[in-house]
């Protein structure tokens, strides 16, 4: 089993947060959102993963590494490919084509999902989808009286069906996926100036590819700063469910309260505060006489006499005063 992720780039709607880092390192419970991605998907394969291919543009050396280290934290091997400009969802797969030989699952590292499934490779394909209320910002997927996937349709404005794509795919031959996305460059079948996966998957369909749903319990996005904060609480809540330990034993906490679920990183010093529910603090943060609560704050970021919210704090911030919900990027001071 192989893992494509294509990852975005620097993610402008979470800006000030992705000015230095890709938003799929920005961290959820104490990791990067595509390091949950990747375990969890992991773990609903149920059979050892052998590479996971990151699509990326230039983001230099320390995040190539970081990303080769998730990858050897599932016990696979990690490769980096480039997709230098912006074509679409086909070509940025298509970027990694060396990793697209046998079963394969491709996560686009923007979403997070809670499922109950085990994935059956015994499928040609598999679409992992989350039934949703309002389907007319989503692409959607129709089924037969077999439960297989008959359509699918971006954006509907009629109701047409209440299944959400979440993006994220299994293809039981690699080779295959590959062939179709070079069909679409090979022939310039573009939609709205980009190649798009969608065309493939539909031109599968066509030749008698048999596509089922994936169900999943719950889909996290992480699009902007309020979604990433509501992901990291729910989250939480997951890990906490599964009696994860979730603070640190080198954490020093001080006349202080934690409210779970809380994540406290290495070296993490809390005092005279009370801290949560659902905040995750960063490895060497520092948090006095405050009260942080729904918020993810990063590594070696500071917190001192402030009231904070509903908020992102980046790595090596200093936030002082009583600020509440607020977005502030790394290496940035706020004082109130």
């Amino acid at each position: 089993m192989r893992i494509i992720v294509p990852m975005a780039g620097m993610g402008k709607r979470m800006r000030p947060h992705t000015l230095t880092v890709p938003k799929p390192l920005i961290p959820i419970a104490g990791k990067p959102i595509v390091q949950r991605l990747v375990e969890d998907i992991a773990k609903v394969c149920g059979e050892p993963v052998q590479e996971v291919a990151f699509i990326i543009g230039r983001f230099g050396a320390e995040t190539e590494k970081s990303l080769v280290q998730i990858a050897e934290s599932v016990g696979a091997k990690g490769t980096i490919h480039y997709q230098d400009e912006p074509l679409g969802t086909a070509h940025a797969i298509l970027c990694a084509q060396s990793a697209l030989t046998g079963p394969v699952v491709v996560a686009f590292a923007d979403t997070l999902f809670k499922a109950d499934f085990t994935l059956d490779s015994s499928v040609p394909g598999t679409i992992w989808v989350q039934k949703v209320e309002d389907p007319k910002p989503f692409g959607v997927v129709k089924l037969n009286e077999q439960g297989q996937i008959t359509d699918f349709v971006e954006k509907p404005q009629e109701f047409v069906s209440d299944l959400a794509i979440i993006g994220i795919y299994y293809f039981q031959d690699g080779e295959y996926l590959r062939s179709e996305l070079q069909y679409l460059l090979d022939n310039n079948i573009m939609d709205k100036g980009e190649y798009q996966l969608t065309n493939a998957l539909e031109n599968m369909k066509n030749k008698g590819t048999v596509f089922v749903p994936g169900r999943v319990t719950e889909w996290l996005d992480c699009g902007n700063k309020d979604a990433t904060v509501f992901t990291n609480q729910r989250y939480l809540e997951y890990l906490q469910e599964r009696g994860e330990n979730l603070v640190a034993e080198s954490a020093k906490v001080t006349n202080s309260v934690l409210i779970p679920p809380v994540y406290v990183g290495e070296g993490v010093i809390i005092t005279d505060s009370v801290v949560g529910p659902h905040v995750s603090l960063g490895n060497h943060s520092n948090v006095r006489a405050s009260v942080v609560s729904n918020s993810i704050v990063q590594t070696s970021a500071t917190v001192l006499h402030a009231n904070v919210a509903n908020s992102m704090i980046g790595n090596h911030a200093t936030v002082t005063g009583t600020p509440d919900d607020l977005s502030l990027g790394d290496y940035n001071t706020l004082r109130v």
